[in-house]
C-alpha cells in the first residue's frame, strides 16, 4: 500500500517503459523468424514497370513472329499447292509422262537446271513419285536421289497424304518441309515438298532481334523511372527529413516546396504544413499554459500564504500571552479580521476565476449597460467624493448578457482607479454603440499610467506593478492581482474583448468590446 491509502501499481516483467522502443509486430516476421525486408517506393516501380514491359515484348514478340511465320509458310503452301493442283487437272499418267517427247519441256518447268538422276536442281524443293509400296520410282527416266528417297520413306502412307487439301510439316533427314501430294489418274503418287529451313532461319534471327531490342527497352525503361521516380518522390524524402527533424525537437521545421512537384504531391505538403503549424501552435500554448499555471499557483500560495502567517502569528502572540492589554487584543483580532477578508476575497476571485475557464453556459438577457455604468459612477462617487467622475451614457444601452458578471467588469475597473490612482486623477467612462451595432465601453484615467512592459502583462493573473507608475491595473499594492483577469475572462465568455491604451504620465484607457445583440 501507498502512503495515501491506494495499492502501489506492480508493473508486469516485459512490460514496456514510457520511451522505450516497442518491440516489432509478429507479422512482420516470417516463419523464419527473420523481419520483412522493406523495399522502396522507387524499387517498387521501377520493377512493375520492367514487368509490365517484359509482359508486353513477350506477347508483342509472340505476335509478330506467329504472324510471320503463318505469312512465310502461308506462301510456300500456296507454291505447293498450285502445282499438286495443275498435276490434278492436268489428268496425265507417269505413262503418258515417259512417252510424251515434251518431258524435257516439263522437266524444266518442274526442275529447271537438273542435269542428272542424282542431284536435285532445287535444293529447297524435292520432287518425287511414289509406287503404290510406298518406294521411290523413276519420273521420266530419272532415278530418285537420296533426299527424294528420304521423303518417300518420311511419308508412311502416300495415298492418305494425297487426300489432304493442305500442306503439312515433314521432317527430311532431320529438315523441316512443308509437303503435299497429288495423285495421278493411273494412281501414282507424286510427293512435292519444299524446305523450311530459311523460315526457321529467318524467325530465329527476328526473334535475336526483338530480344535484344526489348533488353535495351527494358533497361532504358528501368533507368528512366529510376530517374523520374526519384525526382518524383522527392518531395515525399523532403517530408521524411521534416519529420525526423520535428521528431528531434525543432518544430519550426517546415517541407520545402518544389518547382516541379505534381498536384497530389503538393496537396499533401501543404497539408502537412498547415498540420505542422497547428501542432506547433499547440505546443508552445501548452508550454505557455504551463507556464502560466506554475506561476499562477506559486503566486496564489504566496497570497494565500501572507495572510495565513499574519493570523497564525497573532494566534501565537495571544496563545503565549503576550497580548495582555485589551486594546492589543482589539488590534489583533482586527488584523486577523482583515487578513481573513483578504484571504475571503481572494478564494472567491479564484474561484470566479475558475468557474470562467470552465466556459460556463451564461443566462444571457437584455442588459441596460447605461444603468450598470451609471451605478458603478454613483458607487465611486459616494466612495470618494472629491474625485471627479465624468459619465457619457445617456438613454438605454441594451446588450444581451450575464447582468452579474458585466456589473463586476464596470466594478473592477472603477475600483483599479479608485485604489491606484490618486483621488486628483479625473475619471472618465463613455458608453457608446459603434455603426456595426457593438456596444463600447471606455473608462480612463488621467493617473501616472504605465509601461509598456507593464502593460502587455495587464491581463497576467497576480501580476502586480511597482513603483509610481501602478496604476489602473488592479494588481497593485491594494488588490490581489485578479482584476483585469477576471475582466478579461468575463469579456471573452460574452464574446467580446478588452484593449488597453496607457503610458508612462498619460493615464490608462481601458476599452471593453461587446458584440451586437442577436435580433
Amino acid at each position: 500500500m501507498s502512503r495515501a491509502g491506494r495499492p502501489l501499481r506492480t508493473r508486469r516483467p516485459g512490460a514496456e517503459r514510457p520511451g522505450a522502443e516497442r518491440p516489432l509486430p509478429a507479422r512482420l516476421f516470417r516463419r523464419t523468424g527473420r523481419p520483412h525486408r522493406t523495399r522502396s517506393l522507387r524499387t517498387r516501380l521501377t520493377l512493375v514497370n520492367v514487368l509490365l514491359l517484359a509482359l508486353g515484348i513477350t506477347v508483342a514478340t509472340a505476335v509478330s513472329l506467329f504472324g510471320l511465320r503463318h505469312y512465310l509458310l502461308g506462301a510456300i503452301d500456296s507454291e505447293l499447292t498450285g502445282s499438286r493442283d495443275a498435276l490434278q487437272r492436268s489428268g496425265i499418267t507417269m505413262k503418258q509422262i515417259e512417252s510424251l517427247s515434251a518431258l524435257a519441256a516439263v522437266r524444266d518447268i518442274l526442275a529447271p537446271g537438273d542435269s542428272g538422276a542424282s542431284t536435285l536442281p532445287r535444293p529447297e524443293t524435292v520432287f518425287v513419285s511414289v509406287a503404290p509400296s510406298g518406294r521411290a520410282v523413276f519420273f521420266a527416266g530419272i532415278g530418285p536421289s537420296a533426299r527424294q528417297r528420304a521423303l518417300a520413306e518420311a511419308v508412311t502412307d502416300p495415298k492418305a497424304a494425297a487426300r489432304f487439301t493442305t500442306a503439312r510439316d515433314v521432317d527430311v533427314d532431320g529438315e523441316p518441309y512443308r509437303m503435299t501430294a497429288a495423285e495421278l489418274r493411273d494412281g501414282t503418287v507424286v510427293l512435292l515438298a519444299k524446305s523450311t529451313r530459311t523460315v526457321h532461319q529467318s524467325l530465329k534471327a527476328a526473334l535475336k532481334l526483338d530480344l535484344a531490342f526489348g533488353t535495351l527497352l527494358l533497361v532504358l525503361l528501368a533507368v528512366m523511372t529510376l530517374m523520374g521516380a526519384g525526382r518524383t518522390l522527392r518531395p515525399l524524402e523532403d517530408m521524411v527529413e521534416t519529420a525526423s527533424a520535428i521528431a528531434e525537437g525543432d518544430l519550426t521545421r517546415r517541407i520545402p516546396g518544389r518547382h516541379d512537384t505534381i498536384a497530389e504531391t503538393e496537396q499533401l505538403r501543404l497539408a502537412l504544413n498547415s498540420m505542422l503549424q497547428q501542432v506547433e501552435s499547440a505546443y508552445v500554448t501548452r508550454e505557455r499554459s504551463a507556464a502560466q499555471l506554475r506561476r499562477f499557483v506559486a503566486d496564489a500560495s504566496h497570497e494565500l500564504r501572507t495572510p495565513l502567517a499574519a493570523i497564525r502569528g497573532y494566534l501565537q502572540l495571544y496563545d503565549r500571552g503576550m497580548l495582555r492589554e485589551p486594546a492589543e487584543r482589539t488590534r489583533a483580532m482586527s488584523r486577523m479580521n482583515a487578513e481573513a477578508d483578504r484571504m475571503s476575497r481572494l478564494v472567491d476571485e479564484l474561484l470566479t476565476l475558475a468557474r470562467l475557464d470552465q466556459r460556463p453556459e451564461l443566462r444571457l438577457r437584455p442588459v441596460d449597460m447605461s444603468r450598470l455604468v451609471r451605478d458603478a459612477a454613483d458607487d465611486l462617487r459616494a466612495q470618494q467624493p472629491d474625485r471627479t467622475v465624468e459619465v457619457a451614457a445617456a438613454g438605454t444601452m441594451l446588450v444581451q448578457g450575464d447582468e452579474p458578471g458585466l456589473r463586476q467588469v464596470i466594478g473592477n475597473l472603477l475600483t483599479n482607479i479608485r485604489v491606484h490612482t490618486p483621488v486628483a486623477a479625473p475619471v472618465t467612462v463613455e458608453l457608446a454603440r459603434s455603426e456595426c451595432g457593438e456596444v463600447r465601453l471606455r473608462v480612463a484615467d488621467r493617473g501616472p499610467g504605465m509601461e509598456g512592459a507593464d502593460a502587455d502583462r495587464i491581463f497576467d493573473r497576480f501580476f502586480r506593478v511597482t513603483g509610481a507608475t501602478g496604476t489602473g491595473t488592479g494588481m497593485g499594492s491594494g488588490g490581489s492581482g485578479l482584476g483585469m483577469s477576471i475582466v478579461q475572462a468575463v469579456v471573452a465568455s460574452h464574446g467580446g474583448e478588452v484593449t488597453v491604451e496607457t503610458a508612462p504620465g498619460a493615464g490608462l484607457a481601458v476599452t471593453v468590446t461587446l458584440p451586437r445583440p442577436s435580433p
